[in-house]
């Protein structure tokens, strides 16, 4: 196909955008990513079907993915003929006929679970969103068509100026295209940070038959889901960016390593591939050019270790994923030793952003040495958890409060970079949310999950809970990752249980800084992070749980027994229903009874009293 037919095709995609947004009938846009259909939209999606049929009412029901706000769904947007798109949340199924009863019958908008206007304005080129507290304080980029296109059908990304920047590409050199990404100051989005456009320079220049290019989008973080609702939501940025990557280090195959978790993303890659192909977009002489790249995906076992480039290399060659010694890096010699690009799903489509606005556009977002913006999954203890995109530089306290809403209990700590990263307290709210800064202070900005904790986490607790995780995932190839890891959390189990002494404060810190420097690839050389963080700035919490045999948030169940607070019971009988073992007892309207033989401490009944009146106790242990 050649650049005329596409351009006719987009043009013919523009004005049915066009005539949706004007529609004569109502739209409904519904959040049906996998966060949205968790939450239960695939039941509303059919409520609708049903009321629109029974009704026999003419509206045009729409699947979008991801808008962000993952607190709020399941997520409807109506839009009615003239009128504003109109927010719905946490709906379920019975109050769809009550929501489009009031629409249809023109009475005004019906404040049943109204979540307020939707309404998108372009500001410096960017999709600005207003009426909403979690969308306004963002700028998105990367996330401009998720929430509002239809994922599965291409025209709606060509509306939206699709696969313009590919054909620019094609209309000049390959240098040029790496001295736009080198000029935007684009690094890599999934955790090193190295420019992206150095790591292609070193690919190109290095002389072979084939190169290959490989999205990464193997995303393994705990809390983490960035790159799945990316995919979700706006598959074809993802593939636009993989042919300005292709084009600009002069690869003919590229692929998509993504975790076979990932069904419904998987589903829409195929989907959108497909598409591509009926428009000439992949395999031989794209758009009539000498340009021929051809995409395959590739499904993980869902193995983290393969998030590592080396890893996910042998496990596409079909060898176990382990990593390897680097010299040489994949650019010079990688997949089937030949000359080889990863990049993960973010640095990917944020490319055709760059190319169509250029990169003086790009690099007003941004710091000085971190340009542009950044999705981060806002997760833990925040009132507003979800999806977001904000420039770099924005600072911790502005993410969490302004965008994320703040929390119900006090603020703690917040653990940025996944299991890689570190754990911040309150005195580094006012951090910029960038490379340097970050590392600065001992953390890292990882892929991009940033999970919030109020006073009733346990920081020893949450250190445990890290390690476990990357001691279990580590491949076990080299012995400070296989053996540190493991004794790593022996001492962090032996000092939640009230067994620790003070000399295991000094052992965790030679051990990390020994794993650290000897690992063999990046999950071992930043396991260590969360309990250096957490050492360096909750001191205290370790020192109460070997001192004091205390957990001061009573979380650690050695050291805890649960008990009800008479005067503050009310008797509402919450703590009651969510007991798994029937320890709780009493009349409603009268102080409860906990039994302590049968309780399990799961922390349920704590959990849920809204009247505190659950206290968390220590236990004296006998040294």
């Amino acid at each position: 196909m050649s650049v005329k037919t596409i351009d006719d095709r987009r043009a013919n995609a523009e004005k049915r955008w066009e005539k949706l947004q004007q529609s004569p009938r109502p739209v409904i846009y519904i959040g049906a990513g996998s966060c949205g259909r968790a939450a239960g939209a695939t039941d509303v999606i059919k409520a609708l079907e049903t009321y629109l049929e029974e009704n026999n009412t003419d509206a045009k029901l729409i699947e979008v993915g991801c808008i962000g706000p993952c607190y709020l769904e399941p997520l409807i947007d109506i839009q009615m003929p003239g009128k504003p798109r109109v927010s719905y949340s946490n709906v379920a199924p019975e109050h769809v006929g009550r929501i489009l009863d009031g629409l249809l019958a023109d009475n005004g908008i019906p404040r049943f679970h109204l979540a307020g206007h939707f309404g998108e304005e372009e500001i410096d080129g960017v999709p600005r969103f207003f009426d909403q507290p979690m969308l306004a304080p963002q700028v998105r980029i990367v996330l401009r068509n998720c929430g509002i296109i239809d994922p599965e059908d291409i025209n709606h990304y060509l509306a939206r100026d699709g696969y313009k920047a590919i054909e620019e590409c094609l209309s000049i050199s390959w240098k040029d295209v790496i001295d736009t990404v080198k000029e935007a100051g684009l690094r890599g989005r999934g955790g090193a940070g190295f420019p992206t456009w150095r790591k292609w320079l070193f690919c190109r220049e290095t002389e072979s038959d084939q190169r290959y290019l490989i999205c990464n989008a193997d995303e393994g973080d705990p809390g983490a889901f960035m790159n799945r609702s990316l995919i979700e939501g706006d598959p074809h940025a993802l593939l636009e960016g993989m042919l300005v990557a292709a084009y600009s280090i002069g690869a003919g195959k590229g692929f998509i390593y993504i975790r076979a978790e990932y069904p419904l993303a998987i589903e829409r890659l195929k989907r959108a591939i497909a598409q591509m192909r009926d428009l000439g977009l992949l395999g031989d002489n794209i758009l009539g050019t000498d340009f021929s790249f051809d995409i395959k995906i590739k499904e993980g076992a869902g193995a983290f270790v393969c998030g590592e480039e080396t890893a996910l290399i042998a496990s596409i060659e079909g060898q176990r994923g382990m990593p390897r010694t680097r010299p040489p890096f994949p650019a010079v010699s990688g997949l089937w030793c030949k000359p080889t690009i990863i990049n993960n799903v973010e640095t990917l489509a944020t490319l055709p952003n760059i190319i169509r606005n250029g990169a003086s556009w790009y690099n007003q977002f941004g710091t000085e040495t971190s340009k542009g913006t950044k999705t981060f999954s806002l997760v833990g203890k925040v009132r507003r958890t979800g999806l977001i995109e904000v420039p770099l530089g924005m600072t911790l306290r502005e993410v969490i409060y302004d965008i994320g809403g703040g929390l119900v209990k006090d603020f703690k700590a917040v653990q940025t970079g996944g299991p890689s990263g570190g754990c911040l307290g309150e005195e580094f709210l006012d951090t910029p949310i960038d490379y340097e800064n970050l590392a600065e202070v001992g953390s890292i900005m990882g892929s991009g999950g940033l999970i919030v904790v109020d006073k009733d986490t346990c920081i020893v607790d949450t250190a445990k809970y890290f390690l476990s995780f990357t001691q279990a995932e580590s491949c076990g190839k080299c012995v400070p990752c296989r053996v540190g890891t493991r004794h790593l959390v022996q001492i962090l189990e032996r000092i939640s249980k009230g067994k620790g002494e003070l000399a295991d404060i000094d052992r965790l810190e030679k051990l990390a800084v020994a794993i650290k420097g000897g690992s063999l690839c990046g999950l071992g050389q930043t396991a260590p992070n969360p309990v250096l963080s957490s050492l360096k700035y909750f001191r205290d919490e370790f020192l109460a749980h070997i001192r004091d045999s205390r957990c001061p948030a009573a979380v650690c169940r050695d050291l805890v027994v649960y008990r009800i607070i008479k005067d503050k019971c009310t008797g509402c009988q919450r703590c009651v229903q969510v007991c798994p073992t029937e320890a709780i007892s009493g009349p409603r309207s009268e102080p409860h009874n906990l039994d302590e033989e049968k309780c399990i401490k799961c922390r349920s009944c704590y959990e849920i009293c809204r009247f505190d009146a659950i206290a968390g106790d220590a236990i004296i242990i006998e040294s």
